[in-house]
């Protein structure tokens, strides 16, 4: 029988408090929206940050309260603002891109977007899990295409290295649903000119559940032939400073695999990888969520925490490369401990949806540049 303990008391500044009163006095209502169906509430969150990054007295009350970011770190060749990032799967579009920086995120991963429009799997498709403090997704990678996501990236003004966003945009490309695994380099390579012009960095997602067929491309012979044909394309693309290259790994790999997916992609001039996407695996969902636990899906949150940190940590020992490091980040020490694990960043998602953007200022905080730990 699983259980999940309950959520460790945050030891935050008083921004950080504030910010978590204020989320926890809506999170209510936000989570009641369509009738409790959690992608409502995620449309209406990405409105709302949309709406504070074009308003400028609003994004700076907001950025008030959030504080400043944390100490600037280097990774994969270039100087991150701080230590913690928005993972991929919030703002697939980035309809939201310039505003992520005025709550405290150092980067944002975008998409993951596809060469090809798709709808993704039918709807409801994203699942709470409120006691586990977890979330189900089977969105398979709905998005309005690599080429929209360049374009209404154009209309903003964010171009590769120049700090429109003011902070560092990556974007996740993966294989586009219709397109067989056959073809699926070409399909990446199509991605990957389209956005690239306006990537800090580009995510190669292999590790999606939710695509039939996509975890193939970690065995070792389909990802040495995508890793060659992107990092090689990317080269091309821009000879004296191509976009940095990443790789983002499943936890649900075995030794074997996560040997042979480091081999392949530091023979293959891969700049970094993320670890983790969500897991197939449901251990960890309290008892009382069991009844959600058999629908298909990816799961994140709380009860990858510990996984999540496990295959950061024995990833670090076995790669020269970077890393990046994301799954059930609820709380500052839980970012900690996935940087004791030795990733360079994390990334959050899930603790982002139940603790709110009081969880970004608490890591931040954490690692200012030369603070002493309290608010000012």
């Amino acid at each position: 029988m699983s259980v999940v303990a309950p959520a460790p008391r945050p030891r935050t500044g008083r921004r950080a408090v504030g910010l978590d009163l204020a989320y926890r006095a809506v999170r209510p209502a936000l989570f009641a929206l369509g009738g409790g169906d959690a992608e409502v509430a995620h449309e209406a969150t990405l409105a709302a940050v949309r709406r504070i990054g074009s308003l400028r007295p609003l994004r700076r009350l907001v950025a008030g309260a959030v504080g400043s970011r944390g100490a600037e770190v280097d990774f994969a060749g270039l100087r991150f603002p701080g230590p913690v990032g928005l993972a991929a799967g919030m703002d697939k579009n980035g309809i939201a891109a310039p505003a992520w920086a005025g709550l405290g995120f150092s980067h944002v991963e975008l998409g993951t977007v596809t060469a090809l429009a798709q709808p993704g799997n039918d709807r409801p498709r994203l699942q709470r899990l409120r006691t586990s403090r977890a979330i189900i997704n089977r969105m398979g990678f709905n998005n309005a295409g690599a080429q929209a996501l360049a374009d209404r990236l154009a209309g903003f003004g964010i171009e590769r290295g120049n700090g429109a966003a003011g902070l560092l945009v990556g974007v996740s490309i993966g294989k586009s649903k219709v397109v067989e695994l056959g073809d699926a380099v070409a399909d990446y390579l199509t991605s990957l000119r389209a956005v690239a012009p306006h990537a800090d960095y580009v995510a190669i997602n292999v590790s999606s559940p939710n695509t039939p067929g996509l975890r193939s491309l970690q065995d070792k012979g389909f990802l040495a032939e995508l890793v060659a044909a992107l990092v090689a394309e990317a080269r091309q693309l821009d000879r004296h400073a191509p976009v940095p290259v990443l790789v983002k790994l499943a936890p649900d790999l075995t030794e074997q695999a996560v040997d042979e997916a480091v081999e392949v992609c530091e023979d293959g001039g891969v700049s970094g990888l993320i670890a983790t996407n969500t897991t197939i695996d449901r251990g960890g969902i309290a008892v009382k969520d069991r009844h959600l636990a058999d629908q298909p899906g990816g799961l994140s949150g709380a009860p990858l925490t510990t996984r999540s940190r496990t295959f950061v940590s024995r990833l670090t020992r076995r790669s020269r490369l970077p890393v990046i490091g994301v799954g059930g980040i609820m709380t500052a020490d839980h970012a900690d401990a996935m940087l004791e694990a030795g990733a360079s960043l994390v990334q959050v998602y899930s603790g982002l949806v139940y603790r709110g953007p009081g969880l970004v200022a608490e890591i931040n905080r954490r690692h200012r540049q030369g603070d002493d730990g309290g608010d000012r």
